[in-house]
């Protein structure tokens, strides 16, 4: 919950500084281009300002997401937005089970389950987010609860829905403290995400991004992007700075051209 009118003004006039600079010190901006093609960018503020932040988006490839919907499509549910408000607003992408609406608003394994499949109804791209807490990860339970996260959700929107979105491994402990998980830690919970989506069928691996998220910085990002099943990041505080946030996303690139 950070940010004003004024802050996405100042941030799209840094973003735009910050990607010119980016491109003119990495590579060609025709390459940079072709390479921005590979990588999905995608900027999740709170809804009050999608619309600000859509109509000053400075690149062509980077899209728009909403933190959080309602299971349910209308109805006398004061305070809380539909997927297809969402829709309706712009955006394309809409995260469901991040941690801290697990922990502060209490969302059960179902009831995100049901927002992921609202999503899907009305053509939204859920990001799907699952992690364990420090004492679940000290009691030997981490890959447990990813699996008991992640199991409702492919229950109620099977393959299909699962190839129109993405997963992302938050460990909670790694959020917002400074601590981040090795990439070794994190490259294992991926792979078993990955073969927990294998499951669903053929090609169901491959076709989803695992994302990870948890104190994700420039300075880390490379190496955890070097990851066999890392495919991105979900990025927290960092993204708020916009030299920062670009420089995340020029490690996708890199990460990107370098498997292409």
């Amino acid at each position: 919950m950070h940010g004003s009118k004024a802050f996405v003004a100042d941030y799209a006039v840094a973003l735009s500084a910050a990607l010119k600079s980016a491109a003119a010190s990495k590579r060609a901006a025709s390459k940079a281009a072709a390479i921005a093609q590979m990588v999905d960018a995608v900027l999740i503020p709170p809804i009050a300002y999608i619309g600000e932040v859509l109509a000053l988006l400075v690149d062509p490839h980077w899209s728009v997401g909403a933190q959080n919907l309602h299971p349910e499509s209308s109805g006398a549910f004061t305070g809380e937005i539909s997927g297809a408000m969402i829709r309706d607003l712009g955006a394309l992408w809409v995260l469901t089970g991040h941690s801290e609406r697990r922990e502060y608003a209490a969302e059960t394994a179902q009831e995100v389950a049901r927002k992921t499949a609202a999503a899907l109804r009305v053509g939204l791209k859920p990001i799907v987010c699952v992690g364990e807490t420090l004492a679940q990860r000290e009691a030997g339970q981490a890959e447990q609860m990813v699996r008991q996260q992640l199991a409702p959700v492919f229950e109620m929107v099977g393959a299909a829905g699962m190839r129109s979105g993405a997963v992302a491994y938050e460990p909670v402990w790694a959020i917002g403290t400074g601590e981040t998980a090795t990439p070794e830690i994190a490259q294992a919970m991926h792979e078993v995400i990955r073969r927990e989506l294998g499951n669903l069928g053929e090609g169901v691996a491959q076709s989803v991004p695992v994302l990870y998220g948890g104190s994700v910085k420039a300075a880390n990002a490379a190496e955890l992007f070097a990851q066999g099943d890392i495919d991105g990041a979900l990025v927290g505080g960092a993204s708020l700075d916009a030299q920062e946030f670009v420089a995340i996303v020029a490690a996708a690139m890199d990460a990107a051209a370098s498997a292409a």
